[in-house]
């Protein structure tokens, strides 16, 4: 009985071992909160906004009310000086970018403190 139980906890190791994903599949995953410079210029837009629009619509969106009183927005970071909303997207020009990528509203806050519910865009160019 005891061999039995021993033989099944073999196989069942063997099994978990050879089914878990190795740094061959890991490597493929894609991450859904950057777009990369290459995926960027792929689209063919001359700005960021209209870039994100045919990638990653989603982060475009605002998501429920923060406050009836005082609404807030995706925030939208440049090389770590904040500018305004997504808007603002529209005049930053796809040529020296480095990467985009999306913070949601708890990465937000954390990272760059209160009023920052709907999430944050941060745009990234080549230095």
């Amino acid at each position: 009985m005891r061999l039995a139980a021993i033989a099944l906890l073999s196989v069942l190791f063997v099994a978990g071992c050879a089914s878990s994903a190795g740094p061959a599949n890991s490597a493929r995953q894609i991450d859904r909160d950057v777009l990369s410079r290459e995926e960027i210029l792929q689209t063919g837009s001359r700005n960021v906004y209209d870039a994100i629009l045919a990638l990653r619509r989603n982060w475009l969106v605002t998501r429920g009310v923060d406050s009836l009183n005082n609404p807030v927005q995706v925030q939208v970071y440049l090389d770590d000086s904040r500018l305004a909303g997504v808007e603002t997207l529209r005049q930053i020009s796809v040529i020296d970018l480095d990467f985009v990528r999306y913070y949601n509203g708890r990465e937000a806050s954390v990272r760059w403190g209160l009023n920052h519910g709907q999430g944050a865009i941060y745009v990234a160019t080549i230095r």
